[in-house]
């Protein structure tokens, strides 16, 4: 069982804790501070375990020539790729607001640090724990400066190899061991068979001492909820309150409705998941007791007849009697009296029965 640690107080994860459930608001905000507020608490009313943002330090995350980059998309909230970055991003005075009002009504507060700089900022934000975008999983200085923190960290795979997924192991592990892999592809939204959720076994193979889960682009809940029952054990899903409004992650991302359903969901199937043994349980007994078949006489048994296949047959019987798995146990044995034709053979009327224990 991988491993678990700490993610946030109070919160562990991994081993055979519940899934930890991050709705990512990014920046489907829209750049306002009230709706950034609504946000967090449909995240809270809706179950998930804490509200993730995305945080850059603009200069440091792109260079000049990147912001000055015309934006013509129908996405866009400026004339240029710096313009429309702007418009959505939060001051560190708004980060500490938006994470005060998480602390208040109750659900954790966390940022994806998209540069060194932002990271820094985050650190002294004091976040519980560090997210690692995609974008800079394989960016390794700012792995091993993050990593230094000495905060747990959640990291993304998207658009990474696992040759690339090793070497970022072996960069973390050392210096800070609570971490753990989420599967990603980074398409938005995301197709199905570009899901890949068999990759979520191939790390817990390949990283079987820390925990791996799943960040997920796709339209609906059900994959999400399937990556659960493979044993992801953390989930980043992106939210809206509408997925009509103007942004490239609104169509990749759930509604209250879809959120709500999806905390629920994955609720019930970590219940359902359950016990590897397989036995008899409770709730079975009224079944078994109705319909549970037995062993009967297919003919008429004379006492002191030896017992063979072609005498028996299986029946719901009453009353209860030699369940069918015995069946090939009575061959051979004598019965002490008359056995009536499609009479249940029981115990008593088999000659020094002993009654085998079941391992």
């Amino acid at each position: 069982m991988a491993r678990e640690f700490e993610l946030c107080p109070g919160r562990r994860v991994g081993g055979d804790q519940p899934c930890f459930i991050i709705a990512e608001i990014g920046q489907n905000h829209q750049g306002d501070l009230d709706i950034a507020k609504r946000m967090i608490r449909m995240a809270k009313d809706c179950g998930a375990d804490c509200a993730k943002f995305q945080k850059s330090e603009l200069e440091h995350k792109f260079n000049k020539k990147a912001l000055e980059r015309p934006y013509t998309s129908k996405h866009s909230w400026g004339k240029t790729y710096g313009e429309h970055k702007r418009h959505l991003e939060f001051s560190h005075d708004q980060y500490r607001e938006l994470k005060k009002y998480a602390e208040e009504i109750g659900i954790f507060f966390t940022a994806s640090g998209m540069d060194e700089m932002a990271v820094e900022f985050l650190h002294e934000l004091d976040v519980p724990f560090f997210k690692v975008g995609s974008g800079d999983t394989n960016n390794f200085p700012y792995l091993e400066r993050t990593a230094k923190k000495g905060r747990p960290m959640v990291i993304s795979s998207g658009m990474q190899s696992m040759n690339t997924m090793h070497q970022v192991y072996q960069i973390v592990k050392p210096i800070n061991p609570n971490f753990c892999f989420l599967q990603c592809t980074s398409a938005y939204p995301l197709q199905p068979e570009d899901v890949n959720l068999r990759v979520i076994s191939a790390y817990q193979s390949a990283f079987p001492d820390i925990p791996i889960g799943y960040s997920g682009h796709e339209t609906g809940i059900a994959i999400s909820v399937a990556a659960v029952a493979m044993g992801a054990k953390v989930l980043e899903r992106h939210v809206t309150l509408d997925k009509t409004w103007k942004g490239s992650d609104h169509q990749a991302s759930l509604e209250p409705n879809e959120l709500a359903d999806l905390v629920k969901a994955i609720r019930t199937v970590e219940k359902a998941m359950g016990s590897p043994v397989k036995q008899l349980l409770p709730c079975e007994m009224a079944c078994n007791e109705k319909l549970g078949k037995s062993v009967v006489a297919k003919v008429a048994i004379p006492e002191g007849a030896i017992l063979t296949l072609d005498v028996l047959t299986v029946k719901v019987g009453e009353p209860k009697g030699f369940p069918p798995e015995s069946i090939f146990d009575l061959v051979g044995q004598k019965v002490k009296r008359n056995i009536e034709e499609d009479e249940t053979i029981t115990e008593q009327v088999v000659e020094n029965h002993v009654k085998k224990v079941k391992c």
